[in-house]
């Protein structure tokens, strides 16, 4: 294996004093689909933004590519919670994909033609092209992640974090996100993807991360989904009994169908 892309060291962040990520310790491997499983308030979200240097640990560190990430800002792309935007911000969805090419321009630069062109493509690429000159508010909830989703795929990154990029989407649209990333992991990009839908874990992720507060496991999907981890994880919550079927069943979680 080589250099790992993100190594996250004896992290913990508090918020009011009260820890969210206690002591978390990982390396991910590049060129891989990444999945981020745990319970609501587990600390999935927290982990991104710091990877990403939106949030300041109290103790530890993260790095990318070996360095402090500043020294790569321009190679990561964030696709945050679609609840945490403003959407009634005056932009059209083709001003949004456009975004993302001003992490190779610099915030002040005049976008060309060129980057419109490269923000439709991506448009293209999540069924958005019809949209474009739509507002954003104007928009539904899967929509909206596509737009957002659509902006990364501009920034032709090297590492796109995503916070859970299927929210609010329907089956058949997700099928179509999951195809495009695996597509771009394909072509040597590392995606990792805050989730929570349990069914779709081994079809979806190569690695995941096992979260709740604290690192439960970390490693490739085959050898750490397991009942043990996803009773540790989820500390009861969830009971492993004789398949991932039927801990959907017991625990009322939503089923996905189509």
């Amino acid at each position: 294996m080589g250099k790992p892309i993100v190594e996250v060291h004896d992290l913990t962040v508090s918020y009011d004093k009260k820890p969210v990520l206690w002591d978390i310790d990982f390396e991910l491997p590049s060129g891989q689909l990444i999945g981020i499983i745990g319970p609501n308030g587990a600390g999935k979200s927290t982990l991104l933004k710091t990877i990403m240097g939106l949030v300041e640990p109290n103790s530890g560190f993260v790095k990318t590519w070996g360095e402090k990430i500043e020294s790569f800002k321009k190679r990561i792309a964030y696709v945050p919670q679609r609840e945490s935007v403003d959407w009634d911000f005056p932009a059209s969805v083709l001003d949004i994909a456009v975004m993302g090419r001003y992490s190779h321009k610099g915030v002040f630069a005049r976008i060309n033609n060129d980057d419109r062109d490269k923000a439709f493509e991506s448009l293209k690429k999540v069924r958005m092209h019809d949209f474009s000159n739509r507002q954003i508010s104007q928009l539904s909830g899967g929509q909206q992640q596509r737009t957002f989703l659509a902006r990364a795929l501009t920034q032709d990154a090297d590492l796109y974090l995503m916070d859970e990029p299927f929210a609010g989407v329907d089956i058949t649209t997700e099928k179509e996100i999951i195809s495009l990333l695996k597509e771009l992991v394909s072509k040597g990009k590392t995606i990792v993807v805050v989730h929570h839908d349990l069914q779709t874990v081994n079809d979806y992720f190569d690695h995941i991360l096992m979260i709740n507060t604290a690192l439960v496991a970390e490693g490739p999907t085959s050898e750490v989904f397991n009942e043990t981890n996803l009773k540790d994880t989820y500390q009861g919550k969830v009971s492993f009994l004789n398949t991932i079927g039927d801990v959907i069943k017991e625990q009322n979680f939503p089923v996905r169908k189509g």
